[in-house]
């Protein structure tokens, strides 16, 4: 099927990195609006977003970029380099400076999530209606648990680095999703993505470990606006019951659970959340009297 939205394939190079990036176009939006949409450890932003973005029509300008170590970004030495959560949301800073765009709307899958949430608090301004789909750091309610969480992933990033990455792989969505049910040739396609570049894989999960260790939770979610968070029905209880409780305290947080879906939801149901998150956007916009 052909894409209804004009795409145009970019590279911004940084002194460090070439990051390649992805902008959608849609001359018949409504508004001139625009959304960044940040995707999460070891798949490209392409394969996450693009079947989404098919089924969207509020943005006139859609902004979908390859984070270090993933997809088609890449250092100019062709060498794979650990970084920091910090690094990522410096080179989203760089890039939508690069476009000229002060004002956007934000969302972020699973690490991506996570890079949205420390830009938005670092440049607020900036960002409008957010989308979050199963954050990193969101995982549970109580912060040890989710510290012990990140410690497996860290197991599963030393088996990236080896030869045997497809065992890291294995381990990293066992902790992730641990009850996923989908068609093995479904699984087969997302084992091979992630094995595409298993040491990036693993430098992405590693950032998100280190920040554990560094960032204060409660003053994270604090800082963020108008968040619609989207849940897999399949994933964890707890996952569950800590965006419930968000959203039941703060009136900025709106929570969905996406039925049928785990951690992988933005692949499962893309139609559905696209939906959703129009909708939430009308909803913000009436709300905020825009």
């Amino acid at each position: 099927m052909r894409h209804p939205f004009a795409i145009e394939k970019h590279c911004l190079k940084l002194a460090d990195q070439h990051l390649t990036y992805r902008l959608y176009h849609n001359p018949e939006a409504p508004a001139d609006r625009h959304l960044v949409l940040l995707h999460g450890a070891g798949v490209a932003g392409l394969d996450t977003w693009h079947a989404l973005i098919a089924f969207t029509s509020q943005w006139r300008w859609i902004l979908v970029p390859d984070l270090r170590g993933m997809g088609d970004t890449h250092s100019p030495d062709g060498h794979e380099h650990p970084y920091s959560i910090h690094t990522l949301v410096a080179d989203l800073a760089a890039l939508v400076g690069h476009l000229g765009w002060d004002a956007f709307d934000l969302g972020g899958y699973s690490l991506g999530g996570l890079v949205a949430m420390l830009f938005k608090q670092q440049h607020s301004a900036w960002v409008q209606k957010q989308y979050l789909l199963e954050s990193a750091v969101l995982d549970r309610p109580d912060w040890g648990s989710t510290v012990a969480l990140r410690q497996r992933y860290t197991h599963a990033a030393a088996h990236l680095s080896g030869e045997d990455a497809r065992q890291g792989i294995y381990q990293f969505l066992d902790a992730i999703s641990p009850d996923r049910k989908i068609k093995p040739e479904a699984e087969a396609m997302m084992v091979a993505r992630l094995a595409a570049r298993p040491q990036g894989f693993a430098n992405a999960l590693n950032a998100v470990t280190r920040a554990i260790n560094e960032l204060d939770r409660d003053a994270l979610v604090a800082a963020q606006g108008d968040v619609s968070s989207f849940i897999g029905g399949r994933s964890v209880d707890p996952m569950h019951q800590y965006h419930r409780h968000l959203a039941e305290r703060l009136p900025n947080w709106h929570y969905f659970l996406v039925a049928g879906t785990d951690h992988s939801l933005p692949f499962q149901k893309p139609r559905q959340i696209a939906a959703t998150m129009e909708a939430e956007l009308l909803r913000h916009l009436g709300s905020s009297g825009i």
